[in-house]
Parts: C-alpha cells; sequence; structure tokens
C-alpha cells in the first residue's frame, strides 16, 4: 500500500508551492474565461466584417460556434509557441508536460488537449491532483509560472 500523496503535484513531481506548483481552479477558471471572452471577440469581428450589411439582424450576427476557431488556435497556437495561451498569460500560468518537465509541449498533446477541452467534460472532471481529464490523457499540467 502507498502513502497517501502530502499534497496536489507530489505524485507527479511538482513542488507544494511556488513557480512550477500546480495552479488551482481559480486561476484556471479565469484564463479560461479570458482566453472564451478573446475567442467570442475575433469571432464576433470576422463575422461582422464578413456580414457586413448584409442584415440587421443581430441573432444572424452573433459569432456562434465560430469562436471555436480562434479558441482553438490560441490553445494549440499557444502551448506550441509559449506554452501557454493569452488567458494564462495574464493570470500567471503555463502548460508542461508531465513525463518531461524540460520538454515543450508537442503537437499532439497539443491538439488532444484542446480537443477534449472543448467537449467541456473532460475539463471538470479532475484526478486527486486537481488536473482534468484533458490533461490526464494528454499527461500535461498547468503549473505557476
Amino acid at each position: 500500500m502507498t502513502a497517501p500523496q502530502a499534497y496536489r503535484g507530489e505524485s507527479i513531481g511538482l513542488p507544494e508551492s511556488g513557480p512550477a506548483s500546480l495552479a488551482s481552479s481559480g486561476p484556471r477558471a479565469g484564463a479560461l474565461l479570458i482566453d472564451a471572452i478573446a475567442s467570442i471577440l475575433i469571432a464576433g469581428l470576422v463575422v461582422q466584417i464578413f456580414h457586413h450589411g448584409h442584415s440587421h439582424d443581430l441573432t444572424t450576427r452573433l459569432p456562434k460556434s465560430w469562436s471555436l476557431i480562434p479558441f482553438a488556435l490560441d490553445y494549440i497556437v499557444g502551448m506550441l509557441v509559449a506554452g501557454r495561451t493569452l488567458g494564462m498569460y495574464f493570470c500567471g500560468l503555463r502548460i508542461i508536460r508531465v513525463d518531461d518537465q524540460s520538454q515543450p509541449v508537442n503537437p499532439w498533446r497539443a491538439v488532444l488537449r484542446t480537443f477534449l477541452l472543448m467537449l467541456f467534460v473532460p475539463a471538470v472532471v479532475w484526478d486527486k491532483d486537481g488536473r482534468g481529464l484533458h490533461d490526464r490523457y494528454s499527461d500535461t499540467a498547468v503549473v505557476r509560472s
């Protein structure tokens, strides 16, 4: 029988607090909210540009599911280029690989994590470390930067 972990992240080799420790749900939710709002605004701008003069009905000019495109791009490109999304930057977070923290997140992990996050359910089902299923399946973790 193994001893219970003393703190979140101990089982995956992360420090208890400070930089590189697991991020709590508050900053993670804040980062997600920033990313979602930015994606809606970008999609809304694009929809406005392409619907300019076609209709004055507000419902035809809302971004709807189009906001998923800038959202996915923010996550995939952000993970590959900077190790974080726009929202994570403002909330002081970054994404790491659990198996080799010295290596950046690779493309297949970035795409898998983003796809699962967009399904939403994996993001709200957490393990004992507070990592969502999207992090578990892509072997990533959101940590404080």
